[in-house]
């Protein structure tokens, strides 16, 4: 049916419209000197017989068609009643659409110079506005009657995946430098996506990289390391356990009979496990000594060799050097004396000694 139009302007109520097209379906017949309103932020393309004549910007714009009324009522006869003269007006929304999101729809697989194969994540902002609306209506619209802002997410996002996968091999070495690089990763990923814009008659205004990071998995992963850094010598570490463990299992054999067998069994693992690791101790110990020449560290290195060497204090945990008779930590008296030839413990009440056969007086 032939619609006749005196004023044509549009509001968009949503603030997601791109572009509308009046009339939303095929065109209309519009009168000579029919008025065109075209608000801020908007420009109007106006179609006739079929082919872009002008892009108006805001104001009101008198149309000039060959629609005038008598005149048009007798062309249109042989035409069915249809006015030959055909005209469709489409209103592109010209504001910069913010708030934009993107990111990866799968991990993607990433070289990276310290790990090895990772999957990586990523997610951002960006925004943009339609620069050439004649252009984005013939390339991107159409003749649809209405585009909105969620038609170009899916598109826009595998566009710019797609060239910061490249951005990122080209530039990054491992994930581990990606803070100090987000900045600029963003702004030569922003260049290289823009030229896909462009070529649509829109204008990328800002682009922004919120993060980059693997999977959980490899995040724990990470963690991990970042813990065995924070120990720093896991030999010395581990003696450290070693000793905190057994003090630990002597603490808790005063908790009754069953309390005493299950102290009694961690006792002899962690003392199999410590006694395994006793000579390495002891050597190393030694060594520094000897490397050392002299001063206080080779000294306590000596020390600590020699505590190994004998045996606990009761009383406190600390090491008493062999044949020692009192804790040099807390004076606590030890039980048993030591051989006076070989200085091992000797039980009391021993006649001889039970490592070298010597007689005790």
């Amino acid at each position: 049916m032939a619609q006749t139009l005196e004023v044509l302007e549009h509001h968009d109520p949503t603030g997601e419209e791109i572009v509308y097209r009046y009339p939303q379906s095929g065109s209309a017949e519009i009168k000579l000197g029919a008025q065109l309103v075209v608000h801020e932020a908007q420009e109007a393309v106006l179609y006739r017989d079929g082919k872009a004549l002008d892009v108006f910007g805001p104001g009101r714009h008198t149309l000039s068609t060959q629609n005038i009324p008598l005149l048009t009522k007798l062309l249109s006869l042989p035409f069915g009643g249809t006015s030959p003269f055909r005209v469709a007006v489409v209103f592109v929304n010209k504001r910069t659409f913010i708030d934009q999101k993107w990111g990866t729809r799968e991990p993607v697989v990433f070289r990276d110079s310290e790990l090895g194969m990772v999957r990586l994540r990523a997610f951002g902002v960006y925004a943009y506005r339609i620069e050439d609306s004649q252009l984005f209506v013939n390339t991107v619209v159409g003749s649809q009657g209405l585009f909105e802002t969620v038609r170009l997410q899916d598109f826009y996002r595998d566009v710019i995946v797609s060239r910061l996968n490249d951005l990122l091999g080209e530039t990054l070495k491992t994930i581990f430098d990606l803070p100090k690089y987000y900045d600029e990763l963003a702004t030569a990923s922003k260049a290289r996506v823009a030229e896909d814009f462009a070529k649509y008659g829109v204008d990328l205004a800002d682009f922004y990289i919120n993060s980059i990071t693997p999977p959980d998995e490899v995040q724990e992963k990470m963690d991990e390391r970042s813990a065995m850094g924070a120990v720093g010598d896991m030999n010395t570490y581990m003696q450290f356990k070693a000793a905190q463990a057994i003090q630990d299992a002597a603490k808790g054999g005063a908790g009754g009979e069953g309390g005493g067998a299950a102290s009694a069994g961690m006792g002899l693992g962690l003392g199999a496990g410590f006694g395994a690791m006793m000579p390495g101790m002891i050597t190393n110990a030694m060594q520094q000594a000897q490397q050392g020449g002299g001063g206080a560290a080779p000294v306590a290195a000596a020390a600590g060799a020699a505590a190994v060497a004998g045996s606990f204090c009761s009383e406190c945990g600390k090491g008493v050097p062999a044949g020692g008779k009192f804790c040099p930590s807390c004076g606590h008296p030890q039980t048993g004396g030591g051989c006076s030839s070989c200085g091992h413990p000797v039980p009391d009440g021993s006649k001889f000694c039970p490592h070298c056969g010597t007689k005790q007086e």
